[in-house]
């Protein structure tokens, strides 16, 4: 067993070598140790050039280390060079790291990433919601008569003006809505319920602080109705505490349509809106458990 002086001696003869252009296969020869010996005698002496192979990126990794020490970040200087961040990391890892960013800087440079992540992958995203939204369009078509009726009762019995089981019961069409592509539905529905144009009447419900008269033009063009079945809008008093989102030019309020003599018309929707709905209930398992005939759910 070697001992410490022995040790001395041998790492002084290996590094010797070393520098007379030895190879570590030469060395381990010439004094007839192992690398479990040699390598702790080396330690800390580094190949002589010869034994270093020219590779690839060595000039890539040179500039990688001139971009570096003029304080570029590792994504920088990936993005400079077009290679990973792990690569960089390799080539660089050994110099002074950059000081800690400030707080400020920190914020800036992070919001500056998620603008430029947000600002390739929105168009992506949008994209992909079109395709599915136009996919599902084609699969609708031209809606008959019929599906006018179904699609419009269901559209009432969500939006419209209901009897309340506590209040006087008043059958009476009002519809409301603030889409105009639901109010062109409504009005489809109402032509081929037997509805006339004149018996309809139209009101305008808006916010007083919008653009009231432009809104009650919009949805009489839009109608197509003219003047005197449009009623005075009805303002709704502006609360400055509110931060309301519904602002701007396309902002046009809720357009109110009501039938006149609709009683029997109500009647009907109530009748085709039930019909709709129980033929739901009868047709296939639902992905969600609905509350049969014992259950406590009603």
């Amino acid at each position: 067993m070697r001992t410490k002086d022995d040790l001395l001696e041998l790492s002084t003869q290996a590094v010797a070598l070393r520098r007379a252009g030895r190879s570590r296969r030469e060395i381990k020869e010439i004094l007839g140790v192992g690398n479990s010996t040699l390598g702790p005698a080396l330690r800390g002496e580094p190949a002589p050039l010869w034994t270093l192979r020219p590779r690839a990126k060595d000039g890539l990794r040179g500039k990688a280390r001139e971009l570096r020490a003029s304080g570029s970040t590792y994504d920088e200087i990936a993005a400079e060079l077009g290679v990973s961040k792990g690569s960089v990391s390799l080539w660089v890892r050994d110099m002074p790291r950059r000081g800690r960013l400030s707080y400020e800087e920190f914020r800036k440079r992070n919001s500056e990433g998620v603008a430029r992540y947000w600002a390739a992958e929105r168009p992506l995203r949008e994209a992909r919601r079109q395709q599915i939204s136009d996919s599902a369009a084609a699969q609708i078509g031209e809606l008959s008569d019929r599906e006018v009726v179904i699609a419009g009762a269901i559209a009432y019995w969500c939006e419209g003006s209901k009897n309340k089981p506590y209040g006087r019961r008043k059958d009476a069409v009002v519809f409301i809505n603030s889409d105009p592509r639901l109010i062109w539905l409504f009005l489809r529905f109402l032509t081929v319920a037997g509805v006339t144009a004149d018996q309809l009447i139209c009101r305008v419900h808006i916010h007083e602080s919008a653009d009231v008269g432009g809104a009650q033009q919009f949805w009489q063009e839009m109608t197509g109705l003219p003047d005197d079945q449009f009623r005075a809008p009805t303002l709704k008093r502006h609360n400055p505490k509110t931060v309301r989102k519904n602002t701007g030019a396309d902002y046009r309020g809720c357009l109110v349509v009501s039938v006149r003599r609709s009683a029997s018309l109500y009647r009907q929707i109530e009748g085709w809106a039930s019909a709709a709905m129980a033929t739901a209930r009868s047709g296939p398992e639902p992905h969600v458990t609905l509350p049969g005939k014992d259950s406590n759910l009603r």
